[in-house]
């Protein structure tokens, strides 16, 4: 019974998830359309979107865009894609993100400019564009959401971090915001904050295999749980507070770290 309804939560639900050509993106959308809905996913390289549309149109409907989410023309093109393949949009999950280490000590004001870019500016521009279509939809008592991928992060300090923290944070106070702002219009806008997850987000800012391997044999100690995340269950939070049954949780960060941020810095 209780898998049943799970399996359904998401019915006639229209959804768009960014970053979706591996890791957080690929399984939050997974979840999405399983439990029924129809997903748009987004990705920068068409041929690994290409395979990610492929295998999850075996579950249900999905609509693939190649975009770059800096861009404002390409973020133009997806919402009104989406609009048009389903005649609306309830759910936004900004997914697309990125890494990269620097700090005072050794500054790299190319590495600050792309993740104030890509973490800040882009999710500003799109979710700007898709609050018109959220609200609309909440008018139409359909339970409109945005969820943010943010990071641990975002309140823990962590040397080397600075862009990336400094940039996770200003998202948390985005989704905080615009949680109140969206408020009176029936529109809740969450965060999630995980810890370190199996992805291939370290390895894209350029970590090696063998950097990765120990960065991730460390998280053993770093996590109190005493081990990293999975996907999935980052994508389980993703889908409970996009679904009806959070329908009380707004402008909230929602921590998913194994224990990491109660930790102090080590």
């Amino acid at each position: 019974m209780l898998r049943s309804r799970a399996m359904t939560r998401f019915a006639d639900k229209r959804a768009l998830v960014t970053g979706v050509t591996s890791g957080l993106g690929r399984a939050i959308a997974e979840r999405l359309v399983k439990e029924g809905a129809k997903v748009a996913i987004t990705g920068r390289r068409s041929d690994r979107l290409e395979e990610a549309a492929s295998a999850l149109s075996e579950h249900g409907e999905v609509r693939a865009f190649v975009a770059d989410h800096t861009s404002h023309e390409d973020n133009l093109r997806v919402i009104g894609g989406v609009v048009e393949a389903f005649g609306g949009l309830d759910l936004l999950v900004n997914n697309a993100g990125a890494i990269g280490f620097d700090g005072a000590l050794d500054p790299k004001p190319e590495v600050w400019s792309k993740l104030m870019s890509v973490n800040v500016e882009a999710v500003y521009d799109l979710t700007c564009l898709a609050t018109p279509h959220l609200v609309a939809a909440a008018n139409e008592g359909r339970g409109a959401n945005v969820v943010m991928v943010s990071s641990v992060a975002s309140f823990r300090p962590y040397p080397g971090l600075l862009a990336y923290c400094t940039s996770k944070a200003a998202l948390d106070m985005m989704t905080q915001v615009l949680a109140m702002e969206l408020a009176p219009s029936g529109v809740r806008v969450n965060a999630i904050n995980p810890g370190v997850v199996v992805t291939e987000l370290h390895r894209a800012s350029g970590m090696d295999d063998a950097a990765y391997d120990a960065f991730l044999e460390r998280g053993r100690n770093t996590h109190p749980l005493g081990r990293v995340g999975t996907p999935d269950e980052v994508a389980a939070l993703v889908a409970f507070l996009a679904s009806d049954e959070a329908g009380w949780i707004t402008g909230d960060r929602v921590s998913i770290d194994g224990g990491r941020a109660l930790t102090s810095l080590r």
